[in-house]
């Protein structure tokens, strides 16, 4: 019995479906402008993520090492710095790796070139470049540095004769409100794109609905239940998702397609169009299963209202 009332309620909601082609052209292009919200925030927090994640790529802060200081100590300062839990990674450049790169750098300034040449032995010392794992931590590790933690230790500190922390301090602070602020204004973009769709969403299927008002009077009258009422609408609804997101997602390909060069150009750019297709499983289940649930849960919503009424 149960199954053939559920039978029942899914062939009168693809039967409206069908028979409202108009209705339903409008809904599914209404509910394709709220899809297409969803689907854009996601590219925008994709966007925003990246630029962040290469903003904070390029801070870091470097430890100049004593030029007498041996490799094991060297390399006992590094597992020291690798134990802080800010430190998300410690790199270590050599004397000769630093003055290689250095020479890399000015190869086509011949005077610092010869200045090198003739000093002869290597001026430049070995450094520890240090990455935390957000930007707020390089105060932290600046402290543990300056023997002002608890875990500092003398010994193991000796060898260090300078850390940039300082030089960079006002950079890194400036860095570190950008990021928090930027991370603000994604949280807030995508909350207002969200209920922007909600809502134009659902003032379109109580539109449709209110339509059928008769429709569902006339049921009420002859004794039909509220969910065999409700179900087909429900129904309806769902396929209006459906619809509404498959058609999104074809429509998002050309689109990403198109953006590819543009978002590339950016500081932190990313490449649209294989963001989408890499992430298409994810992306298909987030705006197929948003098109079901925003078109079930307003017909729910905007049917109850005549099902309440008397």
């Amino acid at each position: 019995m149960l199954w053939t009332t559920l039978k029942r309620i899914i062939k009168a909601g693809f039967v409206s479906f069908w028979r409202n082609g108009s209705v339903s052209l409008s809904a599914v292009f209404v509910m394709i402008v709220a899809l297409f919200m969803v689907a854009s925030t996601l590219l925008i927090t994709a966007f925003l993520g990246t630029a962040l994640k290469d903003l904070q790529d390029k801070i870091d802060i470097n430890i100049y090492v004593d030029a007498k200081a041996s490799e094991a100590s060297i390399m006992d300062l590094k597992k020291r710095l690798e134990t802080l839990s800010e430190v998300k990674k410690v790199e270590y450049i050599s004397r000769e790796q630093a003055l290689i790169a250095f020479r890399a750098r000015h190869e086509n300034d011949h005077r610092i070139i010869q200045a090198l040449d003739e000093i002869g032995d290597n001026p430049l010392p070995a450094t520890l470049t240090v990455k935390a794992r957000e930007p707020s931590q390089y105060e932290g590790i600046a402290n543990f540095l300056s023997n002002k933690s608890e875990l500092s230790s003398g010994a193991a500190l000796s060898i260090v004769s300078k850390v940039n922390y300082n030089d960079n301090k006002v950079a890194i602070e400036r860095l570190s409100k950008l990021i928090t602020g930027v991370k603000k204004l994604g949280s807030i973009i995508t909350a207002v794109m969200i209920g922007i769709s909600i809502l134009i969403t659902f003032n379109t299927i109580r539109l449709a609905i209110f339509i059928a008002r008769d429709e569902i009077g006339v049921m009420r009258l002859v004794g039909g239940s509220k969910e065999y009422i409700r179900g087909p609408f429900v129904v309806e609804g769902i396929l209006y998702g459906l619809v509404a997101a498959f058609l999104t997602l074809l429509l998002f390909y050309p689109i990403t397609y198109w953006l590819k060069n543009t978002t590339q150009v950016f500081y932190g750019g990313v490449d649209l169009l294989h963001y989408f297709v890499a992430n298409f499983a994810q992306i298909f289940l987030i705006i197929v299963s948003s098109g079901i649930a925003l078109g079930a849960i307003s017909s729910y919503l905007a049917v109850r209202k005549y099902l309440t009424s008397k």
